[in-house]
């Protein structure tokens, strides 16, 4: 470690390193099988691009609104890539952390060892992630030789290629029509933020908000992870009401709570629209995706056993399932009611967003963009 990186409250190398030694080999592949499934995505990827802007009508800002790249990487290449990805939204918060600890008593030392036990368990996180992860639109993490990312400040396309092909034969589907159903997903997900302007800054506003509202006193701390600890293992008590939330729930702030209520309604939206998309776009190009899409639902609520369902819920990752589920249901209502250009609207600006409460009923975001406008 440098001086530098021993100083900071994570212990980022140690992250790369763990989840790197801890995430399961890929599927077996040769080497010429592996060039050729790259190059499939990549073709995939770029031929993406028209059927989704055909299908939305949604055009990146810009001249080229495609320089966001587009990344096949490995299950490693995935774990550096959002450790890069964290190390930037958690700056701000890190370093007043950091404020905080260099006034106590022995902080120095307790912060030295402290992020590596942070490193560690971010590895190991992120070692159970790096194997479940197909795709991901990469928002916020600085561009590197390595990893580049758009030029205007931001942005590029990940696709995990080993996940892709272990999904694929565990479902047994056609590969060719998989790799490009996930490629349809993923390219939504790039659309969307080259085509919206003000969103990337919008979420990591939210993003820092949420942040900033965490209580940085370590008693305090200590005191809610103890307490998400005790929920978890089913030791606290029983008058104790913790709604059967995640641990990520657990050590918030109600205020928190309130912008976590306005991320989920955009979440929801995304992965929504993303799975709305990839559906209605898949019958013209994708000939077998009713099969994919029978076979991928049931194993995306099924997980992969009992192990699998315990840490989803203990990270909260159930909640993202239900976000698919609850987008798709609100993108389609819209889209019967008011037409793909009346559910464009909702891209106006963040006002024009769905609430939580609108996410369950659309109609009542159709009364509050539409019914308002026209009246």
């Amino acid at each position: 470690m440098t001086s530098i990186g021993g100083a900071e409250m994570v212990d980022w190398n140690l992250a790369v390193a763990t989840a790197t030694r801890l995430v399961r080999p890929g599927p077996e592949v040769s080497r010429d099988e592996a060039r050729a499934i790259v190059a499939e995505l990549r073709r995939h990827a770029k031929s993406s691009e028209e059927h989704v802007r055909a299908f939305t009508r949604m055009v990146p800002a810009g001249e080229d609104g495609g320089d966001t790249p587009v990344l096949v990487v490995d299950r490693a290449g995935w774990i550096r890539a959002n450790v890069a990805g964290f190390r930037a939204v958690l700056k701000p918060l890190l370093e007043k952390m950091q404020e905080r600890r260099g006034t106590m008593p022995g902080g120095a030392v307790l912060g030295a060892v402290g992020g590596k036990v942070t490193g560690v368990e971010l590895g190991m996180l992120l070692s159970f992630l790096a194997s479940r992860v197909l795709g991901q639109y990469e928002t916020f993490a600085p561009a590197t030789r390595d990893l580049p990312g758009s030029v205007t400040g931001g942005g590029r396309l990940l696709l995990v290629a080993p996940n892709i092909v272990h999904v694929e034969r565990e479902l047994d589907v056609d590969p060719h029509d998989f790799r490009l159903w996930v490629c349809l997903h993923e390219e939504t997900h790039r659309t969307q933020f080259t085509a919206v302007p003000w969103l990337r800054d919008h979420i990591e506003g939210e993003i820092q908000s949420f942040l900033g509202e965490t209580e940085v006193d370590p008693a305090t701390l200590l005191e809610r992870f103890r307490e998400a600890a005790q929920s978890l293992t089913g030791n606290r008590p029983d008058d104790a009401d913790d709604g059967g939330r995640s641990i990520v729930e657990l050590v918030q702030t109600p205020a928190q709570r309130e912008i976590l209520s306005r991320l989920t309604a955009v979440m929801s939206l995304l992965e929504g629209h993303a799975d709305y998309v990839m559906d209605g776009v898949g019958p013209d190009v994708v000939p077998s995706v009713a099969e994919i899409r029978e076979k991928f639902q049931r194993r995306r609520a099924s997980g992969a056993g009992r192990l699998d369902a315990a840490l989803r819920k203990l990270l909260g990752l159930d909640a993202k399932l239900r976000q698919y589920r609850d987008g798709e249901r609100f993108v389609r209502a819209v889209v019967d009611e008011v037409g793909m250009d009346g559910f464009n609207r909702v891209w106006t600006s963040p006002n024009t967003l769905p609430t939580k409460a609108e996410i369950a009923k659309p109609a009542d975001w159709v009364a509050r963009v539409h019914r308002k406008a026209e009246s």
